[in-house]
């Protein structure tokens, strides 16, 4: 029901309109590539200004009577507005039109749709879907009348809206409960890395960012990567070995969007737990972007909303290849942490950067140190080779064991307590 799609575009009308009493308006541009994505053939774009939406129609009726034109004349199937509109407000603009209207939540829902490859993806976006449905049922039931009475005709005292309501709550209910296993299954599997002490990264950035093209540069994957909106919907992860750390899993998640409908943010919180939970976040961002400084503002807001903002991040300014005069490289702050790189995921510039940025931001409980085992303490030894953790080893003249080593500092604390010492018994070569 929800992933059929026609095998043709539909020819569409969109509507953006900018209010007086809004800061964050922004040109129609991102909402044709919506549109676009969904797969939809955009004829005419309605633009206009309004000091406050309508109620009934949600543009006055000199707009609505140009929408309508345009409609005829391009004998359009569904007209799109690049904006939240209410039940209400579809219904009344349907009547006039005599075509489908579809607002921004519902054209991002059908992308999601479209873009679900795994079952746990595409029970999300149809619990998303079946949450946004609910409030517009009435849409399409008002023909129906309560069930009749009489032999062979008596029901159960429903109406045919009152009946539907029912099977989508139960059907809601029950896409919960799964999503809750998966939920589990997924925390489970957190847990279990945790306890290995493998890092976590993930990367989050703006829809088209390059989220994508960059996971599979770094960790040689194949996931699906283009130059269209939501491109990547399921998350992906992969094991990536970095020489100053060791083994990290990099996660590849959705991407997001100005306005992300709340739903779906809610029906993704297994999905978006990933990132809420994760060692370092890379931001990814367009550089080339014109509204790279809202789109990143816009990314911020939803990481807030997980309760993922307050998380150690670096900002991985992409796509440098498009701009004439930036070089790869890593900016720092005033203690000469990174906090933003530069390259080019698609041509592979700088990717030796990033690398050595997540090391060193990474690395801080991380021992990388050269020291000196006594002949006595072979115990100590053994459990720091048994760890991994040791890189190299030479020998003085006494005989003694020189161990470069390399290895979290919460598993050095570990050993040097089970084998009864502390860190300022430790020669440093």
């Amino acid at each position: 029901m929800f992933f059929e799609r026609p095998e043709s575009g539909e020819i569409a009308v969109l509507v953006h309109i900018d209010f007086h009493d809004q800061n964050d308006n922004h040109g129609p541009e991102e909402f044709v590539e919506l549109a676009i994505s969904a797969g939809a053939d955009p004829v005419a774009v309605v633009t206009g200004s309004r000091q406050r939406a309508d109620s009934k129609f949600f543009v006055g009726t000199g707009k609505l009577d140009e929408i309508k034109d345009i409609v005829i004349r391009e004998e359009a199937q569904v007209v799109l507005f690049d904006h939240a509109l209410s039940p209400s407000q579809e219904r009344n603009l349907e009547s006039v039109l005599n075509c489908r209207v579809l607002d921004r939540t519902g054209l991002i829902l059908d992308i999601f749709a479209q873009r679900a490859r795994t079952h746990e993806g595409k029970l999300q976006v149809e619990l998303a879907q079946l949450q946004h449905m609910s409030t517009r049922l009435i849409r399409g039931w008002t023909h129906l009348e309560r069930q009749k009475g009489g032999i062979g005709m008596r029901g159960p005292g429903e109406t045919q809206l009152e009946t539907d309501r029912r099977l989508l709550r139960e059907r809601i209910k029950s896409i919960q409960k799964r999503l809750e296993k998966v939920n589990s299954q997924r925390d489970q599997s957190r847990r279990a890395r945790s306890r290995s002490d493998v890092p976590t990264i993930s990367l989050v950035g703006y829809t088209n960012a390059g989220k994508s093209t960059l996971f599979n540069r770094a960790t040689g994957a194949e996931v699906y990567a283009a130059d269209q909106l939501f491109a990547t919907l399921d998350p992906t992860l992969r094991r990536l070995e970095l020489d100053e750390v060791g083994t990290v899993v990099l996660a590849d998640t959705v991407g997001f969007i100005r306005k992300l409908p709340h739903r779906l943010v809610k029906a993704f919180q297994a999905t978006l737990k990933e990132s809420a939970e994760s060692d370092l976040l890379l931001h990814v961002v367009d550089a080339a972007d014109i509204s790279r400084d809202e789109n990143i503002a816009a990314v911020e807001d939803v990481l807030e909303e997980i309760g993922a903002n307050e998380l150690p991040t670096l900002k991985v300014f992409n796509k440098i290849d498009a701009l004439p005069t930036a070089e790869p490289r890593i900016d720092r702050d005033e203690h000469g942490n990174p906090v933003r790189v530069w390259l080019s995921a698609r041509e592979g510039i700088g990717i030796e950067l990033l690398e050595q940025a997540i090391a060193e931001l990474l690395s801080e409980d991380i021992v990388k140190e050269t020291i000196v085992v006594p002949v006595n303490q072979g115990r100590f030894r053994a459990m720091l080779f048994e760890q991994g953790a040791v890189k190299g080893e030479t020998y003085d003249e006494l005989g003694q064991s020189v161990l470069e080593l390399c290895l979290p500092r919460k598993d050095y604390l570990q050993i040097l307590a089970r084998v009864g010492m502390s860190e300022d018994q430790i020669q440093a070569a």
